[in-house]
């Protein structure tokens, strides 16, 4: 008896030795002179896990297998077989200098020529048959997709545990994980999965529709702000495409047929067998450094030339902000001797205000899982239009068992507790208040029980008409998905000694439609002109009216009663049609120094100094590509990287509620953001309009001054308010950032990330005879019939946060007082 449990006790220890034995290493590589050995490639013996040393030479690796030795190589140097434990950090690896080895793989000065090398060669029978495998192929294909998105504290260490922040919330702890990747340890904090069934095809152009199944998360769950922030990160790539998007940045993709040899080197490394499919092993590492570029290695069918694994480690050096490190991997599926299909997609990103290691922040992980592939089952075209109900609660309530049958990577212990540990969290007070103050600094309201007071930012305002201004508001927030919303504030002016309002209400009757009714009314001081493409936005009033921004005469405001309806229906998605009626009025906020005159009677001197006037209007609004999330009456977008189609129709009715003016306005906006590749992105944005029908200065289009300090979009950073009047006008606004494409290449600027920006704005115009003899304001009318154009150059990236434009006015220099150059800056928090 006592024989049979001694073997029981040693099968049961090897058994547990076996589940838990998993092997993690770190250390550095370097070379006999004590230098760091960049992109050297370490790898289990016997396996084909492993990772490439990053720009220092530091590298981590972990498995869930028992190996006892690592393969450490490098061009040009000696390969080095180390024994090692299970739990081996701070190894220091020195490799030898072998000459003969250099010699015979042209090794000079860091960098692999192109002539005679296998991977290069490798490389063109990838980029032969990249569209000939994988869902390429087929007519149509569909598959099952299963998203899992996380976020995660990392770097949590003993004495981060202890702060006093944490007292109360010492529970949280119990969940800490550590990355397989980096080697850190991490708190969860936020967790979504989602279930889709995708549809695709290729034939008569590229169409991908994705229905949602169903959507499970927790942590930050009520804040549509936080979610759609989340979302932005991860957008889906290829990694075939010659660039690779991630956070806004066009990064040069490792298999890029257009760029890729000028950006990598590449190095055949090994060959094995994986899945049964003979593959070559190819290592590849940037030329230059503080480009938008990876390192790592792939594996590559020798007979396909399909790609069947790939990692991608983010050049640390490269311009981009807030994110330490970016990791991908991908693996590829076989399903017969010429179709690789995708089957597992990871990446981690590490979110830090500095690239140090030590330094605390966030890991933002991705993975996603497909199965259930299935090719040329028909569907006519318009399948593909038609879109599902998102808002079907049972999306969002999935039982726990549905769960268990999707993931198509289940949950390891730690994620399976993440739910319920968010959940409990959610309950401390103290993380409350933690949680409310990022909410607050994020949406800039402050969350009361079905209430919002904000936005917190317009609550101090100053200008020349009414001295200090102080705004309170707030509008009804039930969870961010809700059908309906109120929202309005008050203002006092200590000047003018008036007080200000506005108040507006939407209901969404038909969700699936998004048929939406609205109205509101407003009485306030504006700046009338600040903008061409007008709207009727109750709520709306630009800074442009507050002198804490502004620069010279800020006196010619407006106090503006408006009242508005309308109603709006989204046929299609992103596609919307809006009909709307307003009434307002118009007159001078400060008569002494400005006036909307104009001529009732010019032979008898009669003249009007405010507008009545009644209003229709129709508009149709298109944003393709544009992501949202939520469902209810207000949507938070996900991403502002699509274009925008915008037609709106006026007519002015005379009469009705004693109305002044009978007019057709007509007006079209189109704003298109241009990804180049390397060279950064480039926003154009080009407007049109034209009244029809006479009318006084309140109802004529003014070209948009900017008299702030600040640079603002869609405005004339050299022209004052009203410079330029006009009825008929033509606009175009084009800003290349080139993303420190140039500014990275010179030693001495190369660390501070500096980005090159580049503009130029033009705009033509138009008035007729009749409005200019119709104004009898203090306003000359001018406008722009030899068309009027600025440039610019800038530098942005300044201490991350900051940008600075240098621009010139082109022409009309000889006009009284005209601004000939300005130096304008803008604060912003980009990738």
């Amino acid at each position: 008896m006592r024989r049979i449990l001694k073997i029981i006790n040693i099968l049961f220890l090897f058994i547990f030795s076996v589940g838990f034995s998993q092997v993690k290493i770190s250390g550095v590589v370097l070379d006999e002179q004590n230098q760091t050995i960049p992109f050297a490639n370490i790898l289990f013996v016997g396996s084909t896990t492993g990772t490439v040393s990053d720009e220092n030479g530091k590298f981590y690796l972990e498995t869930e297998e028992n190996f006892n030795r690592i393969e450490v190589s490098f061009l040009g140097f000696e390969t080095k077989i180390i024994s090692i434990k299970s739990r081996d950090f701070n190894l220091k690896i020195i490799l030898k200098e072998e000459a003969s080895q250099l010699d015979e793989v042209f090794i000079y000065s860091g960098k692999v020529k192109k002539k005679g090398n296998p991977a290069i060669e490798i490389l063109k029978k990838v980029w032969a048959k990249e569209r000939q495998n994988g869902i390429y192929l087929f007519d149509q294909y569909q598959y099952e997709k299963y998203e899992k998105l996380e976020f995660d504290m990392n770097n949590v260490d003993s004495v981060f545990m202890k702060k006093k922040l944490f007292k109360g919330m010492e529970f949280v702890f119990n969940s800490i994980d550590t990355s397989r990747i980096t080697g850190k340890a991490f708190l969860p904090i936020f967790i979504n999965e989602s279930v889709y069934n995708s549809f695709g095809k290729n034939k008569g152009g590229q169409k991908l529709r994705e229905d949602l199944v169903a959507n499970k998360n927790s942590g930050f769950n009520s804040n549509q702000n936080v979610i759609a922030f989340i979302k932005d990160l991860y957008v889906d790539y290829n990694i075939y495409d010659s660039y690779i998007k991630i956070f806004d940045k066009s990064f040069v993709s490792p298999i890029s047929k257009a760029s890729g040899i000028s950006t990598y080197n590449y190095v055949l490394t090994d060959s094995a067998y994986i899945d049964n499919k003979w593959c070559y092993n190819i290592l590849y590492y940037p030329r230059r450094k503080s480009e938008l570029t990876f390192k790592g290695d792939f594996w590559v069918n020798d007979s396909t030339f399909a790609i069947k694994e790939i990692n991608m480690q983010a050049n640390r050096s490269a311009n981009i902000n807030w994110v330490k490190d970016i990791y991908i991997e991908q693996e590829f599926d076989v399903l017969n001797d010429s179709v690789f299909l995708l089957k597992r997609d990871y990446m981690l990103s590490d979110f830090s205000l500095n690239k140090k290691d030590k330094s605390k922040g966030v890991y933002g992980r991705r993975t996603t899982m497909y199965k259930d592939y299935k090719f040329n089952q028909q569907k006519d075209a318009g399948f593909y239009n038609e879109e599902i109900n998102v808002y079907d609660e049972k999306i969002y309530n999935k039982a726990d068992d549905y769960w268990s049958e999707s993931r198509q990577e289940k949950l390891n212990e730690n994620e399976l507790g993440i739910y319920k540990m968010l959940d409990t969290l959610t309950t401390v007070p103290k993380f409350k208040q933690i949680y409310n103050a990022i909410s607050i600094l994020g949406s800039g309201y402050i969350e009361f029980n079905k209430f919002d007071f904000g936005s917190i930012y317009s609550t101090i305002g100053k200008n020349d008409v009414e001295g200090l201004r102080l705004r309170v508001g707030g509008r009804t927030y039930l969870g961010g998905n809700e059908p309906w919303r109120i929202q309005g504030y008050t203002a006092y002016g200590f000047d003018d000694d008036k007080f200000k309002y506005g108040m507006s209400g939407k209901w969404m009757v038909n969700p699936k439609s998004r048929f939406i009714i609205g109205g509101g009314n407003r009485r306030d001081v504006e700046q009338i002109g600040v903008s061409l493409t007008t709207t009727n936005d109750v709520l709306g009033r630009s800074f442009a009216s507050s002198s804490f921004f502004a620069s010279g005469d800020n006196s010619k405001l407006t106090s503006i009663n408006l009242s508005n309806f309308f109603m709006s229906i989204e046929p299609k998605n992103n596609l919307q049609f809006k009909i709307g009626a307003s009434y307002r009025t118009l007159e001078s906020a400060s008569p002494g120094t400005f006036n909307l005159d104009y001529w009732v009677d010019k032979e008898n001197d009669i003249k009007k100094s405010d507008v009545i006037q009644s209003e229709i209007d129709f508009s149709i609004k298109y944003t393709p590509d544009r992501k949202t999330i939520g469902y209810g009456v207000e949507r938070n977008e996900v991403t502002d990287t699509y274009s925008t189609w915008f037609l709106n129709y006026s007519q002015g009715i005379k009469g009705v509620f004693n109305s002044d003016f009978d007019y057709q306005k007509i007006q079209f906006y189109y704003r298109q953001p241009i990804l180049i590749g390397g060279f950064g992105r480039m926003f154009t944005t080009f407007e049109v309009g034209k009244t029809f029908g006479e009318v006084p200065l309140g109802l004529l289009n003014v070209v948009p001054g900017n008299q702030s300090y600040f640079t603002i979009e869609n405005t004339y950073s050299l022209l004052d308010y009203y410079e330029f009047v006009t009825d008929t006008y033509a606009s175009l606004h084009i800003e290349h950032n080139f993303n420190g494409r140039f500014l990275s290449r010179i030693p001495l600027l190369r660390k501070l990330n500096l980005r090159e920006i580049v503009g130029v704005k033009g705009v033509w115009g138009e008035i007729s005879d009749k409005n200019l003899a119709l104004n009898a304001s203090n306003i000359n009318y001018i406008a722009p019939n030899k068309p009027y154009y600025e440039y610019s150059v800038g530098i942005g990236n300044i201490f991350k946060v900051f940008r600075i434009d240098f621009s010139w006015r082109g022409n009309y220099k000889d006009v009284p007082d005209a601004n000939k150059f300005a130096i304008k800056g803008a604060f912003g928090f980009h990738f």
